[in-house]
């Protein structure tokens, strides 16, 4: 079987950024999956379960109401080696397009306040499974790392 795309990037030269994973066409509709990497792959700790649940609640509620972008948000979530999240996207889009998106995306965990969304055991089947201490410190590292990201936090290594 051939090598899927997200197993051919340098994970060894790859450092947090926003990237484009991949783009699909759909019908007529290009849909772009961003990578979303928070921590240096196998340099860094990975994050918890705890944390990354928060963050997906978090960050999943705040797109889905966002006036400019809710149509367009197919999916957020957590990747399986637990250094980032996936957002897909509708539309043929590159890092650039999103950044703000994604840096407020990130401000608005850094700085909630309040029960997270969705954590009860009636909205979440592990709604005990939460930390947001630590989502809104790992939300306030990666909004700062997107205030100025250089070309090689936005596009992956070679």
């Amino acid at each position: 079987m051939e090598k899927i795309t997200s197993f051919t990037i340098d994970h060894i030269r790859l450092q947090p950024g926003l990237y484009v994973s991949r783009k699909d066409k759909v019908g007529s509709e290009t849909i772009t999956t961003f990578d979303l990497r928070m921590t240096s792959p196998n340099d860094e700790p990975v994050m918890n379960t705890a944390e990354m649940h928060t963050i997906e609640h978090l960050a999943a509620t705040y797109l889905r109401n966002e006036p400019v972008w809710k149509d367009r948000v197919l999916y957020f979530g957590p990747m399986g080696c637990r250094t980032g999240f996936y957002l897909l996207l509708a539309g043929d889009l590159e890092s650039e397009d999103v950044l703000p998106l994604v840096r407020e995306t990130f401000r608005f965990i850094a700085d909630f306040s309040g029960p997270v969304p969705g954590a009860s055991a009636r909205d979440c089947g592990n709604y005990l499974d939460m930390n947001l201490p630590m989502a809104k410190f790992l939300g306030r590292r990666y909004a700062a790392l997107l205030e100025a990201p250089g070309k090689d936090r936005l596009i992956y290594p070679e």
